[in-house]
């Protein structure tokens, strides 16, 4: 459709990107939507790639990057995108030629010849042109404005708050409270887990100090409850030391991921028995507990209630006989474990019986009319993503019921009442509190961050999972104590990160893990690029080894890194090192505007906690710094007249300074990078502060230091490596001292799982080629088939034997 081709190009003429190319392309993309999903083919003419689909593809790009800019309703475009964009000509045309210098070429062409539907929509259309992005006209108003700004210099920047040790809510400051949700210490978490906590709370949480926000942020290691007591009968250690050994693990993955907890505890401490105990003791004062008999089973051998996971047997519904007494791993449905064929304790292999015992519960329906005034407020004047709305909105409109917060445990916070003083606190009662025990445990005076709602105001981020109980349960526990808590004013909830096609799993070797990660040669500044680059803020993402280098070369090395080192290399070669006298003209202060508009729509993002879009603002800047460059010519102005020369000094010094803006606004994303950007440009740590305003803040005269790349390529075979080895079936050893091979033979429940595996991998092997689909697809695809099939063979306790190559076969 050469019209809708031609208008596509206009727009990327017009310098839009992300989603605001999104809005301005809503039309054209529906369509093409549309028929995508009406022909229910793979690409836009049919089931192989046609010269549409490349055409479309190499227009898209540029101003997308990839598809998570799309809306997620647009679900055919999407798959269409990313696969176009992860295909081996697609990737090398976004490696080398759709970076900023092609396409600044290729834009100026498009400049002189503009596509001849665009004149035809302007004459024909009765609505005004829109102006948008970066590349809408600017007003005198902005141009002068940012030009002022620049030259007030960095002596218009405020200093940098240094907060005291311990850090406590200051009368007059914005106070910040950030919690990330509580890992649960037996295990160890993966990339998924890491984006969706601990590093999106780290991120906002460096952004708030740049800002000189008074900012606290606090995580730990959730150590009771029955997972860990299952955890240390595998591993033959008491519930307490397999906390210590999972918390000394957690507590290494997040220092090698940089994340910058003020404090990291755990919730094992006399705090946490002091405070949950209060909670519960001032619920049970005002009359929102009640007790209630349950039907549990009981070992008369081990003279125990038993929890849900110490109980296994025939699941009721599909007869798997290695059910557990919450859910069946063959068929997937929750299941009470009275119900379970042929139950057995785990611990000893008795035969447990069904027994009443007494519990209590949290009276929510009576809680309700003090949560529903109090979530009204909250999403009034917070700012809670629209899956913690609805997931908090849904539990509402089923009808809240009373929640059990015992269980029968030895290993937990024991429940101060008589009756009940053999049992523990149910976890998901018990843990929230754990925010508050771990900061009572980093400073006495815990009370003025969790009893101060006037003056503090707490964000918790989590993955959308977790949302009822910190919407619900936990606000409903708080509020029944009545006792002036601080509670959440934002809650920020991401959606879940997949592996490749499918999903993490330890056990099967599928994924990277966070102890792993550092074994890659990949430095953590780059994980963290790439995890925040991707995060699934409106719906699911995944995570690709080919989108990573894709991505690594493209945005890292080719745009940001590539500016930067320019910039830097410019000074030290042509200046000897000093930054020179600047001569702005009207196109460098409509740069600098640019810039500055780029710089407000970063801040206005983060402020909403859109990590992820804000990203893009980063990278858009280079992007402009890169063409900036490539248009002035500094390389070869040097060698001019005395006016040329005056012009080289000019870009290279609004060039350098706005390297310098980027390593401030890279902190809270890249913070080594811009450790070492800092370094290299020799920025004033008075400096490492953000300001609405693109200021001068490396003068004439100031000097810079060694200059270097940055970042480095990653190779093909380099990330097909990786690809293999954390795509499943590799020996994975759980930290010391208990390493576990996974591929053991004979474990039925692994040979099941790997059976069903392989038939549905032959069963998409068989459709793609019914379907004619690219040789490479199929190829592909059937190397994940024998891969699996050799999974199951060592599995069985065979030996797999090598595919004959085709054509050899007797």
């Amino acid at each position: 459709q050469p019209a809708a081709s031609a208008a596509l190009y206009a727009q990327l003429v017009h310098g839009r990107k992300g989603l605001e190319a999104v809005e301005a392309l809503g039309k054209l993309l529906a369509h093409i939507e549309q028929n995508l999903s009406r022909r229910g083919t793979a690409y836009l003419a049919g089931d192989t790639k046609s010269v549409a689909d490349v055409v479309v593809w190499g227009t898209l790009f540029p101003v997308l990057q990839d598809e998570t800019s799309l809306p997620s309703e647009l679900q055919a475009l999407r798959i269409w995108f990313q696969s176009m964009t992860l295909s081996e000509a697609c990737r090398k045309a976004a490696d080398s030629v759709l970076m900023p210098k092609a396409l600044l070429e290729f834009k100026s062409y498009l400049q002189k010849q503009p596509p001849p539907c665009l004149a035809m929509e302007r004459a024909t259309s009765n609505e005004p042109e829109e102006e948008e992005g970066s590349e809408r006209a600017l007003t005198e108003e902005e141009i002068t404005a940012a030009a002022d700004a620049w030259a007030r210099g960095a002596a218009a920047l405020p200093k940098p708050w240094q907060p005291q040790k311990p850090v406590l809510p200051v009368e007059g400051m914005r106070n910040v409270l950030i919690t990330s949700a509580l890992p649960y210490v037996n295990n160890v978490p993966h990339l998924g887990n890491i984006i969706g906590c601990v590093l999106s709370a780290d991120t906002f949480a460096r952004y708030c100090r740049l800002r000189n926000w008074n900012t606290l942020y606090v995580c730990g290691t959730d150590e009771y409850g029955t997972a860990t007591e299952t955890k240390a009968v595998e591993e033959g250690l008491t519930p307490q030391e397999i906390c210590n050994k999972y918390n000394a693990i957690h507590a290494d993955i997040y220092r090698w991921f940089d994340i910058s907890f003020d404090y990291f505890g755990r919730t094992t401490t006399p705090y946490q028995t002091t405070i949950a105990q209060d909670i519960f003791q001032r619920l049970l004062a005002h009359g929102f507990l009640l007790q209630d008999t349950v039907e549990q089973l009981r070992c008369e051998d081990c003279q125990r209630f038993l929890a849900d996971r110490f109980v296994e047997g025939t699941c009721p519904f599909c007869n798997y006989e290695e059910a557990r007494g919450d859910q069946c791993d063959k068929c997937g449905k929750l299941i009470n474990a009275v119900e379970l064929k042929n139950p057995q304790c785990k611990l000893c292999r008795g035969v447990p019986v069904v027994k009443p015992t007494q519990h209590l519960f949290l009276d929510l329906p009576k809680l309700e009319e003090r949560l529903e005034p109090w979530l009204e407020q909250s999403w009034a004047t917070g700012d809670w993503t629209a899956n913690a709305r609805y997931i908090t909105r849904s539990w509402i409109r089923d009808g809240l019921k009373p929640r059990c917060i015992t269980r029968d445990l030895k290993w937990g916070t024991p429940v101060p009442l008589d009756g009940f003083r053999d049992k523990v606190f149910y976890v998901w009662f018990d843990a929230p509190i754990g925010y508050l025990s771990i900061t009572a445990n980093y400073t006495d005076q815990w009370e003025r961050w969790w009893k101060n709602p006037q003056q503090v105001e707490l964000y918790n981020f989590m993955a959308k999972d977790n949302v009822p109980f910190h919407s619900v349960i936990f606000p409903c526990s708080l509020l029944g104590a009545d006792d002036n808590y601080t509670l959440v004013n934002h809650l920020i909830a991401t959606e879940y990160l997949n592996y490749e096609d499918g999903k993490f799993s330890k056990s099967r070797g599928v994924g990277v893990f966070g102890d792993m990660a550092k074994d890659t040669g990949i430095p953590a500044d780059i994980w963290r690029f790439y995890l925040l680059y991707l995060r699934p803020e409106g719906q699911d993402s995944a995570f690709s080894w080919s989108d990573l280098m894709l991505k690594n070369n493209s945005e890292l090395l080719n745009n940001l890194g590539n500016f930067i080192n320019r910039a830097g290399m410019f000074v030290c070669k042509f200046f000897g090192g000093t930054v020179p006298n600047m001569v702005l003209t009207p196109d460098d202060k409509r740069l600098l505007a640019r810039v500055t508009l780029e710089l407000r729509q970063y801040h206005q993002l983060l402020e909403k906690v859109r990590i992820r879009d804000a990203l893009r603002c980063i990278l858009s800047i280079s992007r402009q710094g890169n063409q900036y460059i490539q248009v002035n010519e500094p390389w070869k102005r040097i060698k001019g007249d005395e006016k040329d020369r005056q012009r080289a000094g000019t870009v290279t010094g609004v060039a350098v300074n706005m390297a310098s803006m980027l390593a401030i606004l890279l902190q809270p994303y890249m913070p080594s990078v811009s450790l070492a950007i800092q370094g290299q440009l020799c920025i004033p740590l008075d400096c490492f502060i953000l300001s609405h305003d693109f200021t001068c803040i490396l003068p004439p005269g100031h000097r810079v230091g060694t200059v270097s790349p940055l970042f480095q390529k990653l190779e093909n075979d380099q990330v097909e490596a990786l690809r293999k080895r954390f795509g499943g079936g590799q020996v994975i050893s759980e930290p010391p001292p208990a390493p576990v091979t996974l591929m053991a033979p004979g474990d039925p429940q692994l040979i099941q799982e790997l059976t069903e595996e392989v038939a549905k991998q032959g069963n998409h092997v068989r459709q793609l080629k019914a379907n004619k689909a690219e040789k490479a697809q199929v190829d592909m695809e059937v190397a994940k088939l024998l891969e699996l099939k050799k999974q199951l063979a060592l599995a069985e306790g065979k030996s797999p034997e090598d595919p004959v190559p085709k054509g050899k076969r007797k």
